[in-house]
């Protein structure tokens, strides 16, 4: 079997790649750009593969409310030209998305299954909502996979490193931390979502997924145990998403209910706290 990842020098791209069975071809933007959809199709006819991931996305969440167009054009409608070349070709098609299409609920205080009404509050959280709606219309054979708040060792290049590294840099050199104590979300380590994500197309159990670490935090509480895990001493406190002012909303509570994968018998995925632990000590490495 022959797949080929997208976004393969991303933090997840960097995990799934050597997780995935069989020839893989890893493609970087440079390879292939999603905000330029007419050369999706000659790569992938020169290639051939069986399986196509898409692990490439538009993901500066605050820049996107000023800068739709640009959100639009990789998380729709490059998505669009990849899910119908992969229909085409007869691929199957992963595609990761996000747990910012919910958020509209303020009042939800229970995980969102893969049945639940979606509700965007960002053009982000729109754009992969978008993105998901067109892979699920226009390819057959698809996994549409919604993960949050992604950390792995590779960092995140476009963002300039994760929210685990970006705690530790700045309590280092001895800043304060506020950090926002009322969006709860399950953060996820990249080589744990990897590996549920390489068990799952081994299935042809073809359609939307999510994918999370075990477990809901807030992002204070997230990082609270990040200082203790790595035993950082950190001045952290406790604010409110409006006291943030971060120009996008963010969904109050976006945790996402993993039943669906777990019936299938698949290897589960561990809470994010002990993920976290891990991810500590693979940093080390």
């Amino acid at each position: 079997m022959k797949t080929v990842v997208l976004g393969s020098a991303g933090q997840l791209g960097r995990d799934l790649c050597p997780r995935l069975s069989g020839e893989v071809v890893a493609l970087t933007r440079a390879d292939t750009d999603l905000a330029r959809p007419d050369g999706i199709r000659p790569v992938l006819e020169k290639l051939r593969p069986d399986v196509v991931v898409n692990c490439a996305a538009y993901n500066f969440v605050d820049k996107a409310e000023t800068e739709p167009e640009a959100a639009f054009a990789t998380n729709a409608w490059g998505v669009r030209a990849l899910a119908l070349a992969c229909r085409d070709l007869g691929c199957t098609l992963a595609h990761f998305s996000t747990d910012y299409v919910f958020g509209l609920d303020e009042s939800r205080q229970k995980p969102f299954t893969e049945t639940a009404a979606p509700g965007p509050v960002s053009v982000y959280g729109l754009s992969k909502l978008a993105g998901e709606y067109l892979v699920r219309t226009l390819c057959p054979r698809h996994f549409v996979i919604r993960t949050c708040g992604l950390y792995g060792v590779w960092g995140s290049g476009g963002k300039g490193g994760n929210f685990v590294e970006t705690m530790l840099r700045v309590a280092g050199q001895g800043k304060p931390l506020r950090v926002v104590a009322d969006q709860h979300c399950t953060p996820t380590y990249t080589a744990d979502l990897a590996v549920a994500t390489a068990a799952l197309l081994t299935t042809d159990r073809h359609g939307l997924y999510h994918l999370t670490s075990a477990g809901a935090c807030t992002w204070h509480d997230f990082a609270a145990a990040i200082f203790e895990l790595a035993g950082v001493q950190a001045d952290l406190s406790a604010i409110t998403s409006q006291q943030f002012g971060a120009p996008a909303r963010r969904p109050g509570y976006s945790v996402l209910d993993i039943g669906k994968y777990a019936a299938l018998g698949l290897p589960p995925l561990r809470s994010w706290r002990e993920a976290l632990s891990a991810y500590l000590e693979e940093r080390k490495k």
